[in-house]
């Protein structure tokens, strides 16, 4: 599993979204300024924490976007699944593939599910609110 820089741009704006909510929309600008990430790329990114309802988007004069729900409802998981599609350690685990026909008598298979397991279980552990107040 290595987590792309989309990856890690998404986590960076939800942060930057809680860290700067004020109840008002903040603009591409604002956030590409302060995460120091060109705005062509956060348009991809927001793009999809947008379609995914994860923020709200509001186009216009005193547009942006916001979080849509409190940073405590928000996990790393989450956000890195919207945007990785997959934390599957090894290609034969993730979630839109059938399996390997080796599956069956595989004897790495087991390891590799624990790892996914424990990978999962701490992504899904860490809030954005924990990360906002670096309780980790």
């Amino acid at each position: 599993m290595k987590v792309s820089t989309k990856g890690r741009y998404a986590l960076r704006v939800m942060i930057d979204l809680a860290e700067n909510n004020n109840g008002e929309y903040i603009t591409l600008k604002e956030i590409s300024a302060r995460q120091e990430i060109s705005e062509k790329y956060l348009e991809s990114i927001i793009s999809s924490l947008s379609k995914s309802g994860f923020v709200i988007g509001l186009r216009g004069k005193g547009g942006g976007y916001k979080l849509a729900r409190k940073p405590e409802e928000y996990t790393v998981g989450s956000i890195l699944k919207l945007t990785e599609g997959s934390l599957a350690p090894v290609a034969c685990l993730e979630c839109d593939r059938e399996g390997c026909n080796r599956a069956p008598e595989c004897k790495t298979l087991p390891m590799w599910k624990k790892l996914n397991g424990i990978i999962d279980d701490y992504f899904e552990n860490i809030t954005l609110k924990e990360l906002v107040d670096g309780d980790i």
